[in-house]
């Protein structure tokens, strides 16, 4: 019997070249705990019924000497992300009978490396949200606590590995949509450098901001997909090559803004395991130096301004008319109003609007504008502080997974739980959640996350130093 608690890539690699167990046995293995499992936890939205056949075809390679680190390995994939011949809803309604043409270069890459795909995970609506509660097809729960969120947006990936139902996932991340649920399932979860992954075949809500990236049990199963996925695509022109990584010391300059880490809001056992996680870098002789970023707390304000312009205009697409959900009205507005209205949920709707007015006239100049020249000073001010540090370090959430519907009729309440990451994306740097620790609550251990920062395409220097803290 395969053992998918404590599986990693690495693990079932050794073991599949080994001959101790075939692609088959370990994908019809993930088959069998999906059937157990998923009803309850709804991560999966769509269980793929070639996986076997595509798990044949890895046992193929192995056979034939060409086998890759990812040949074989079961992997789920966020419902954004595009499959040739299978549907991609970003699990909305109004995409819910949209089926793929062709594959995003991710899945390309990953189809040449000989992975097996086992199904769509379950997303908030259009990427809009962070719990995984406003998708078309229910939400998804938290393995820990089943009466909690898993984060979101990526939050059936994050369920499905927590619950050992996928060794790996892909996750879109465009404010913190890989690292929050990473955090919430006690996960690791990489945000790349923007442009280091191409966006090709993802379903776009911010495209200045979305990546997509990894959600795994270690780091270094975070590092053989990204080794996989990254590299410049001549179907996405903000793509690009990431320079040849330098040998560094082991031992890291590590900055913390304390300003922004001790802010009110955030939880006392989120305080309480940040100091903990901070004492423990130094004993492992990284050095400690606090920094200034002084303008980080204008990211939040910045990202609900940008992430909804770009997402208006993107949405503009989905009309019911060449695809999607489609509801006829008495003319051709009607039919505009009706299937846009009933086929995107009420947190989509509300960032639709939220984005046209800021694009509008009278507004943009207050707004939109406004908001790309604070995020230049963001940059500038991550830039400035990485000249002092290699990498910089924060919580992930400021709480730990909260109940479902706590937060649901809450929209502002919701959106502080991106304070944390959204600064990351608005600067374009690459980013990592790793598990920390754990908080009690109600008798229950909660996942708490330590997120790493480093300079664009700095993802060595994350490796490195979530490697050493989660002693890999």
């Amino acid at each position: 019997m395969i053992d998918l608690k404590t599986l990693t890539i690495k693990k079932a690699h050794n073991s599949l070249m080994k001959g101790e167990y075939s692609a088959v046995d370990l994908a019809q293995a993930y088959l069998d705990v999906i059937k157990a499992k998923n009803k309850e936890l709804n991560a999966y939205i769509e269980v793929y019924s070639d996986v076997l056949e595509q798990a044949q075809r890895a046992d193929e390679k192995i056979k034939a000497g060409t086998a890759t680190m990812l040949t074989g390995i079961p992997l789920a994939i966020k419902d954004n992300i595009l499959l040739k011949g299978k549907i991609a809803s970003a699990s909305s309604k109004i995409l819910s009978n949209y089926q793929a043409s062709y594959d995003a270069t991710v899945i390309t890459k990953l189809k040449e490396a000989g992975v097996v795909f086992l199904g769509r995970t379950n997303m908030d609506d259009a990427a809009m949200g962070s719990s995984t509660e406003t998708s078309f097809y229910g939400t998804t729960r938290n393995p820990h606590d089943q009466s909690r969120v898993p984060g979101g947006s990526s939050g059936g990936s994050a369920a499905a590995v927590a619950a050992n139902i996928a060794l790996a996932a892909l996750g879109s991340d465009t404010g913190g949509s890989i690292r929050q649920p990473a955090s919430f399932c006690g996960l690791v979860g990489l945000k790349p450098t923007y442009g280091s992954v191409s966006r090709h075949g993802l379903i776009a809500m911010a495209s200045s901001l979305d990546v997509i990236g990894p959600i795994t049990k270690t780091v270094e199963d975070a590092q053989i997909i990204f080794d996989c996925i990254k590299g410049r695509d001549s179907m996405d022109s903000t793509s690009f090559d990431l320079p040849a990584a330098q040998t560094k010391n082991k031992k890291l300059v590590i900055g913390v803004p304390r300003a922004f880490t001790e802010s009110e809001g955030i939880d006392a056992s989120v305080v309480k395991n940040f100091k903990e996680s901070l004492e423990a870098l130094k004993k492992l002789g990284h050095e400690i130096r606090d920094i200034t970023l002084p303008n980080i707390s204008y990211s939040l304000a910045v990202y609900y301004i940008l992430m909804p312009a770009e997402a208006s205009t993107n949405l503009a697409r989905f009309d019911g008319v060449k695809y999607g959900f489609y509801k006829a009205g008495k003319n051709l507005l009607e039919d505009y109003q009706f299937s846009r209205g009933e086929g995107f949920g009420r947190e989509v709707r509300r960032r639709i609007l939220l984005g046209a007015y800021v694009l509008s006239s009278g507004y943009y100049d207050a707004y939109y504008n406004k908001a790309i020249a604070v995020r230049e000073v963001i940059t500038n001010d991550f830039a400035e502080a990485f000249k002092g540090v290699d990498v910089i370090v924060t919580p992930t959430t400021p709480t730990p997974a909260f109940k479902i519907g706590e937060k649901f009729s809450d929209p502002l309440s919701m959106y502080l739980a991106d304070i944390f990451t959204v600064s990351a994306n608005i600067a374009s740097i690459p980013a990592i959640s790793v598990p920390s620790g754990f908080s009690e609550v109600d008798g229950r251990k909660l996942p708490l996350g330590l997120q790493f920062m480093a300079r664009s395409g700095g993802e060595k220097e994350l490796f490195e130093i979530s490697k050493s803290f989660r002693s890999e």
